[in-house]
């Protein structure tokens, strides 16, 4: 790191104090200013911080890793999640908005009644709030310390990472603490920018080094299998290489996938139906038409814009680094940045993984303090404080919330495999975050039912039957179970009042045939209607992002033609998406 490196860096962290002194007071005078940005998000401004949040430090050398074994097909095991982001916009993304609400475990009381429903809210708060919020920053810490490690071997102890990421950790609080949700997004939308220009430049220095020869040179210099853009369906090992490295999946492995993950669990970032940091951003938005648009915006970026750069050095890495074993695959993101990037690059580089780490961890410490204080502090401990009270105690909570997070990525090594424990102990409860907002007859037991029935099931299947049944064939399992025991709970026990559910449905108005009861009780509102419409923009959300998906890196590989029509496939289909957006006509849709 040259002294033109570390100019940038200190560059990079002014810029982010200037924001933060700049929305201190725009953030101030209630919550809903403090974590909802006042519900005056643009769409391009809250799709933005979508994007940014899901750009962790980890993201690029997850990639890496994926790439490294089993080739570009590797990402299926993210790409699928898109099917689920993508009910999200069409089916949730206004619902979330119109329903006014400060965060989405608030949704809870908002549709159900009772000591039940009270519970809920409470334990989501803190369990989602601040132990799975914590568990999730303290990942992103410990994938920065091991950039920081790969990009200075030898030149920094433990002790020194440990203190760069805790000096990381306080500066993102400080500023989460002063600006806000305004200034979460604002700093989003600035970091990204940082991130994928520092992304684009690595990978297009790589690509075009001696050792690889531009794109022609990567092409011939890999083998056949890590060029394919889907996974191979048929016998081999599950998860693993077959011929080649191509990603091997059986026919219950892709079923799994494709047929099942992506409505049936719940996973931080990828509810079904949104949730989370993705709901706070849909609420957030200037009305319903925007919030939309945010996660349209957000599902194609995500999937189309962020992974080429990361693919690209992945491939490069390949070739460069053979030695690396199935472990350190990852790593060759880092090994690139340190043999390639010339004085000025390299700080560059560092600064984007500051900006990546710092955008997830921001969103994280507003997300989960809204948790804790409109959910459990304000509902349950002080419910009757002025506004400015709330405000001070969400930016004492944020500070606090950042010292637990670290205290708790002391006590991580590895979490290697968290993702598919989540997926397993989620599995089933999607539905019900799904069918709540379209059957009148889900009720907050149901909820607590599928919340906790992946966990027993879960563990029963790992006590038992630890080798024999596999992720993500478990879900084959758990999910049945799961859905059973939820859909008996709803017949067994009293449904939500009547009165709530009135009010509800006179808020949000979801329409359809799970709501006829109470809609007939209510003449006078207007339901919503065109489902049909609906399902056909989603397929078309479908097609668009993998055809662009799939178009972007044909082009980048040289094959034009077949790239070009799937881009044209991918703008009709996105022309048809915005035409039939234009002429919804729900409630604040068009103004």
């Amino acid at each position: 790191m040259h002294i033109i490196d570390w100019s940038i860096v200190v560059a990079y962290f002014i810029i982010n104090i200037g924001i933060g002194i700049y929305y201190y007071k725009k953030s101030g005078g209630n919550t809903e200013n403090f974590f909802l940005s006042g519900r005056k998000l643009t769409w391009w401004l809250a799709g933005l911080s979508m994007v940014a949040t899901t750009f962790a430090a980890d993201t690029p050398l997850a990639v890496t890793e994926l790439v490294g074994k089993n080739g570009i097909a590797g990402n299926w095991l993210w790409w699928n999640m898109m099917i689920g982001g993508m009910l999200t916009v069409f089916f949730f993304a206004r619902l979330w908005r119109r329903a006014n609400i400060l965060t989405d475990v608030e949704f809870i009381e908002l549709r159900y009644s009772g000591k039940a429903a009270s519970f809920l809210r409470g334990f989501k708060a803190i369990y989602l709030g601040l132990f799975m919020n914590c568990i999730i920053m303290g990942w992103v810490n410990l994938a920065l310390e091991k950039i920081l490690k790969g990009m200075f071997p030898g030149q920094i102890d433990e002790t020194n990472v440990m203190f760069i990421v805790l000096a990381i950790m306080l500066f993102t609080a400080i500023i989460s603490a002063m600006s806000g949700l305004w200034g979460v997004a604002v700093t989003d939308s600035f970091q990204f920018v940082i991130k994928m220009t520092g992304c684009i430049i690595l990978a297009v220095i790589v690509v075009n080094s001696d050792k690889i020869g531009g794109m022609a040179g990567l092409q011939a210099k890999l083998p056949e299998w890590a060029l394919k853009f889907t996974p191979q369906i048929g016998s081999g090992s599950e998860g693993g290489t077959g011929t080649g490295g191509i990603l091997m999946m059986t026919v219950s492995t892709f079923l799994a996938f494709i047929g099942i993950q992506w409505w049936a669990s719940w996973y931080p970032g990828a509810e079904p139906g949104g949730g989370g940091y993705i709901a706070q951003r849909m609420m957030s938005a200037k009305n319903e038409k925007h919030s939309l648009l945010a996660t349209l915006f957000f599902q194609v970026a995500h999937y189309c814009l962020r992974p080429w750069p990361w693919i690209l050095v992945a491939l490069s890495s390949i070739v460069l680094y053979p030695e690396l074993s199935m472990a350190d695959k990852g790593l060759g993101f880092v090994k690139a940045m340190n043999d390639f990037l010339p004085v000025g690059l390299k700080g560059l580089l560092l600064a984007s993984f500051f900006a990546a780490s710092m955008s997830t961890i921001a969103t994280h410490l507003n997300w989960g303090t809204s948790y804790f204080i409109n959910d459990f502090y304000k509902r349950f401990l002080k419910p009757n404080e002025t506004d400015k009270h709330y405000v001070t105690a969400s930016r004492i909570m944020t500070i606090v919330l950042m010292i637990v997070a670290v205290f708790i990525t002391r006590y991580m090594s590895t979490i290697s495999g968290v993702w598919a424990f989540v997926i397993e102990c989620g599995a089933g409860l999607g539905l019900v975050l799904i069918l709540r907002w379209f059957w009148w007859r889900v009720n907050a037991i149901c909820e607590i039912v599928a919340t906790v029935t992946p966990f027993i099931v879960y563990g029963v299947i790992h006590f038992y039957f630890p080798d024999k049944i596999q992720f993500p064939d478990t879900l084959f399992i758990i999910v049945p179970i799961t859905t059973l025991a939820w859909v008996v709970t709803s017949f067994l026990t009293k449904p939500t009042k009547e009165e709530r559910l009135l009010d509800f449905y006179k808020i949000v108005h979801p329409g359809g045939f799970g709501w006829k009861k109470i809609a007939a009780k209510l003449p006078d509102v207007k339901s919503d209607t065109g489902y049909f419409v609906l399902f056909i923009d989603w397929g078309l959300g479908i097609i668009l992002v993998y055809m662009f998906l799939f178009g972007i890196g044909k082009i980048i590989l040289g094959v034009y033609l077949l790239g070009i029509i799937y881009i044209i496939i991918g703008l009709i289909a996105g022309f048809f998406i915005l035409k039939h957006v234009g002429h919804l006509g729900w409630g604040e849709l068009n103004k």
